[in-house]
């Protein structure tokens, strides 16, 4: 054989040892899953039974790959499924343990869900803000501790950060609002502390953020105001001082509305009760003085309109009767005065809507 064809020889054998089977994943990711079994336990359904053989790209459970590249882009893994395998065992799941850094090696993932499995515990390892893919992000429903990563802002492609129903504390890290394509924050039921960022609003895609059941203190940042796609916006059971930003009703698509259980102590803007986009609104349980804006409309629709538990004078507003639809409607444990007007919706309201207002001045809360 000549040196050109020793030549062709070797390099065939070298493509041979190097060329991976079809459709198999990449040996180094293999490992890294490997390594992330081995910090999870799971003792009743089986899942990771399934992560066996050679190509985790092909029936390991929660696992898919890149068809193109066959890199590891998804893990999926929910305690609670609708999943055949669930049903069969009929129960949701349990996982013990913790997460293993090793999922950081996983660098083009896409999507790392592990939810609801109630057990797992551990931090979240800090090189998770080094995936530089990674756009969903959903840890809820275990009993993961320590902080959000300092670095959390270098997932610059994130959509969803669900981490609700953990037991993660400190404070939220400035470089969140830099996930400029963030649309879903979820942080909800943990231990968080210390102030909402103040350029909140940089976060110009979000249409969701629910920070209830924490303990953050300090005012609602005035820049929550700008996010224009806004939806849905839960501050409710902190801590949370100061007044309400006075735009918070001109925000275009705001519907959902909840600082409940706060120590919020200013008045109710005007424009937050004439909105005619929002539907849902509980700022019971703070501080909030001064008399309720007159302002209904017939464009006024809110389905939940809560304003109890506060330090509200004067009295009832007449316009109310001209309002679209009001479904529950609470104005308990305030010291409101004078009389409850006829109509609509007072025809329909249960009488605890209006109990324990100790009127300070002028005539006691009455049925005209």
């Amino acid at each position: 054989m000549g040196l050109t064809g020793v030549t062709l020889l070797v390099t065939l054998m070298v493509v041979a040892a190097v060329t991976l089977p079809a459709n198999a994943c990449l040996p180094a990711d293999q490992a890294a899953l490997m390594d992330i079994k081995a910090t999870l336990k799971e003792p009743y359904l089986g899942i990771f039974n399934t992560w066996t053989g050679s190509n985790c790209c092909q029936g390991w459970y929660g696992v898919s790959c890149d068809p193109t590249t066959q890199r590891v882009a998804d893990i999926v893994l929910r305690g609670e499924s609708e999943d055949p395998i669930y049903e069969k065992a009929g129960r949701s799941g349990y996982m013990t343990g913790s997460l293993s850094p090793s999922l950081c090696k996983l660098d083009k993932l896409t999507t790392l869900i592990v939810a609801d499995w109630k057990d797992i515990s551990g931090e979240i390892p800090a090189c998770v803000t080094s995936l530089p893919d990674l756009r969903i992000l959903e840890l809820i429903g275990n009993k993961i501790t320590g902080k959000i990563p300092e670095n959390i802002g270098q997932l610059s492609k994130l959509t969803v950060l669900n981490l609700a129903d953990n037991k993660i504390c400190g404070s939220i890290p400035a470089s969140i609002v830099n996930l400029g394509k963030l649309k879903h924050l979820e942080l909800s039921n943990n231990q968080l502390s210390g102030e909402i960022p103040s350029d909140i609003g940089k976060l110009g895609m979000m249409s969701r953020a629910l920070l209830n059941k924490n303990k953050l203190t300090g005012s609602i940042p005035n820049s929550i105001t700008q996010l224009r796609r806004l939806a849905d916006l839960d501050l409710s059971m902190n801590q949370l001082t100061g007044s309400l930003p006075a735009q918070l009703g001109s925000m275009p698509v705001l519907s959902t509305l909840n600082l409940d259980s706060n120590q919020i102590s200013s008045s109710i803007p005007t424009n937050l009760l004439s909105s005619s986009g929002l539907n849902i609104l509980n700022l019971s349980r703070n501080s909030l003085e001064g008399e309720l804006p007159d302002v209904f409309c017939s464009k006024t629709y809110f389905t939940h309109l809560d304003l109890s538990y506060n330090n509200l004078r004067g009295s009832v507003p007449k316009s109310l009767s001209s309002a679209k639809y009001i479904g529950h409607l609470d104005l308990s444990h305030n010291h409101l005065c004078g009389p409850i007007p006829n109509g609509s919706p007072f025809d329909h309201l249960e009488a605890s809507s209006f109990s324990n207002n100790d009127c300070l001045c002028g005539s006691p809360l009455r049925t005209c």
